[in-house]
């Protein structure tokens, strides 16, 4: 046998935590919810993959992917940064938004995706959230957001902001005729999302050590001249001072969300 000779592996057979540098067989980390089996690190999920992991089989219908990106304030790079972004991501901006069934329960839902330019929320995030909350309120639908998000995105400048109080301003109209907004907060949520429609959830939950928060550490070291803690915005800090509900193992999101809905069914919404 020759030592000396190279081992062909496949390319994406394996995959490295980044917490614990274990070194785990893809098929087993599919199985296992992509979490690591040694150190329970949670890896970011697609949109996709998350609505897989979540739904029901079949179940998913995607709406208001016809509301596109536009490059408003022409800003200089930004076409092909989304152009590049859409083929990395395999994903045309950094919100699915849709209809499907948790456990045979009928759901709006809408899960952000990191891996399109960190999840930063502009005109066509804004907008698709917006119109998924009204399409909730208008068929008395219960209402579950994934979030991730590096913040709002920088390119669209004020328009980008505006979409913080857009999207608010239709979750109050969705509560005030009686709905359940559940909000799932995912690493990374930060910056205006956070602010915002992450954090309105009448039930808000995390995976475990989710990084939560508006501004980065960086910004908070600056502004107040003194070294922070890594641990200020974790979702284990945010759960003990109360600010979410709990923290929930991937593996167990979806029968936490079953259970949630299937004891509000029959009571929200006063018809």
């Amino acid at each position: 046998m020759n030592f000396k000779s190279k081992i062909n592996i496949v390319e994406g057979m394996w995959v490295k935590c980044k917490q614990c540098n274990k070194i785990i067989y893809n098929k087993d980390l599919e199985e296992n919810y992509y979490v690591c089996p040694e150190c329970n690190y949670h890896i970011r999920l697609s949109a996709k993959v998350r609505l897989k992991q979540t739904l029901d089989e079949n179940t998913f219908e995607e709406m208001y992917s016809e509301i596109t990106t536009e490059n408003l304030l022409m800003f200089e790079g930004y076409e092909e940064k989304l152009e590049k972004s859409k083929m990395e991501s395999e994903v045309d901006e950094a919100v699915i938004v849709g209809c499907g069934n948790i456990n045979n329960i009928k759901v709006a839902i809408g899960v952000m995706d990191s891996h399109f330019m960190m999840g930063s929320m502009g005109r066509t995030v804004g907008e698709r959230i917006t119109r998924l909350v009204e399409f909730a309120t208008e068929n008395n639908l219960p209402l579950i957001l994934f979030t991730a998000s590096g913040g709002a995105r920088m390119q669209e400048g004020i328009i980008s902001l505006m979409q913080m109080a857009k999207v608010s301003a239709a979750i109050v109209r969705f509560k005030e005729k009686g709905g359940i907004y559940i909000t799932v907060l995912t690493d990374p949520t930060t910056g205006g999302v956070t602010a915002s429609f992450a954090m309105e959830g009448d039930i808000i939950i995390s995976e475990p050590k989710a990084l939560i928060g508006f501004a980065g550490k960086k910004v908070i070291n600056n502004t107040i001249k003194e070294d922070v803690s890594d641990a200020i915005q974790t979702a284990e800090l945010l759960l003990k001072k109360g600010i979410i509900d709990e923290i929930v193992d991937r593996k167990n999101i979806k029968k936490y969300l079953s259970d949630i809905l299937d004891i509000n069914r029959g009571t929200h919404y006063d018809g």
